[in-house]
């Protein structure tokens, strides 16, 4: 088969990664890519939002399978796109990758179906909202509606940080769009988890659990960014938690959203909150999440490309989703700044130590410059290390972690220090 991946990060280092195992997978494309990708795929220099470029470059090589990696392609509409044209791909339509697209439409869709989350209220006017705030109860969440990398979330422990969240969101459009809509969230506490799942319009597949670290600092202090370090399984994700989240929460969405007219078809990410009252859904993302992919897909003995075409077709009650049992941490390497402001065209080495199924690097913000591989983003390689348990896996990585160098690499020190106190 012939494989197009939609995408230029980790998660879609990881997903050409997976695919590459496949004995089905005889050509593999990436569009746009990266340095990292491109020695597993040719890369193809189209934005991943040319739908059209990309149409016509999948009819030309006919290619078999379209997998989507990134949000913004698949809220965008790509897949209905693509599919007008006669080819099959792996990821929501628009109507369905909404789920993701619109956190007022996700707390919407949870209220009226009773699934499980945190009370919340949404404000298309900026006073409306701070008339709101002067009475709530703190801390509190803020949401851009919209897609915001990641980054579009703020807890606000005062009025006066809830003031400046919404002038920030609303008011000078710091994440442009996406803050036309504001969502104010009851702050929950508990231990985070994430889920990601395969999905089929009916039957959901669960994959084994992992946890994201979203701030930049340790301590889990500073600026949330796209996820500076990830860990697989989840000491807290238990069986009995599972049961309720599979009886509650995943298969209550599928039902939902075909209930709604938007029959889901691909990955559901569940961001969850195990909170002392049971597992609540905090958002929902509508593809892999990164870097929690680059921690989940090489633990996957599945072979991947089945498991996309019985999503595609409906046949995925038909598929054994199976993971080794072991565990994997990813450390991710940033550069200094991230994720305000930073330099980047730094070479990078040590890449080359990376040369069995034991150790990954999965590069994220590289490119390839006079023969060299450089810094070219924010988060620039995701270290992932397996080992037969999380304390194991999470030694492995940080020693992996210095193998690589470049000028102003930064990372977090602390990556599943919450497994010490599994």
């Amino acid at each position: 088969m012939k494989i197009l991946i939609v995408g230029s990060g980790g998660r879609e280092h990881a997903i050409a990664m997976a695919v590459a195992k496949s004995p089905k997978a005889e050509k593999i494309y990436c569009a746009p890519g990266n340095a990292g990708i491109a020695q597993i795929a040719e890369c193809v220099p189209i934005g991943a939002m040319e739908f059209d470029k990309l149409t016509a470059f999948a009819l030309e090589q006919s290619v078999d399978l379209v997998v989507v990696g990134m949000d913004d392609p698949l809220c965008g509409g790509i897949v209905d796109v693509m599919e007008a044209a006669g080819l099959r791909v792996f990821g929501p339509k628009k109507a369905a990758a909404i789920l993701e697209g619109s956190k007022a439409f996700s707390k919407d869709l949870m209220k009226k179906y009773q699934i499980p989350t945190a009370e919340y209220e949404t404000f298309t006017d900026a006073d409306a909202a701070l008339s709101y705030l002067a009475t709530a109860k703190y801390p509190i969440v803020l949401k851009a509606d919209g897609l915001a990398l990641g980054k579009g979330v703020l807890i606000c422990n005062t009025l006066e940080e809830a003031k400046n969240g919404v002038r920030e969101i609303m008011l000078d459009k710091k994440f442009g769009d996406a803050g036309n809509t504001l969502v104010v969230e009851e702050f929950m506490t508990g231990r985070e988890v994430s889920v990601l799942t395969f999905v089929d319009g009916r039957t959901v597949a669960v994959m084994t659990s992992a946890q994201d670290h979203k701030r930049a600092k340790d301590g889990d202090q500073g600026l949330n960014t796209g996820g500076m370090g990830t860990f697989s399984p989840s000491p807290f994700y238990t069986e009995a938690i599972d049961a309720v989240c599979r009886e509650k929460i995943y298969q209550p969405t599928v039902d939902a959203m075909r209930a709604e007219g938007r029959e889901y078809k691909g990955v559901i990410f569940f961001g969850l909150m195990l909170t002392e009252d049971g597992p609540k859904v905090l958002e929902y993302n509508a593809r892999f999440g990164d870097p929690e992919a680059q921690v989940v897909l090489p633990r996957m003995k599945t072979d991947i490309i089945d498991v996309f075409t019985a999503c595609i077709d409906g046949t995925l009650d038909a598929v054994q989703l199976e993971f080794e049992d072991n565990a994997a941490v990813c450390v991710v390497l940033a550069s200094d700044g991230y994720p305000v402001s930073y330099e980047k065209g730094f070479p990078i080495t040590g890449l080359e130590k990376f040369d069995n199924d034991e150790y990954f690097c999965f590069h994220a913000g590289t490119a390839k410059k006079d023969g060299k591989i450089v810094t070219n983003g924010g988060r620039v390689l995701g270290v992932t290390a397996k080992g037969s348990d999380l304390k194991d896996a999470r030694k492995k990585a940080y020693l992996a972690a210095e193998w690589v160098d470049f000028a102003n690499k930064y990372m977090r020190h602390d990556i599943g220090k919450a497994i010490d106190e599994a």
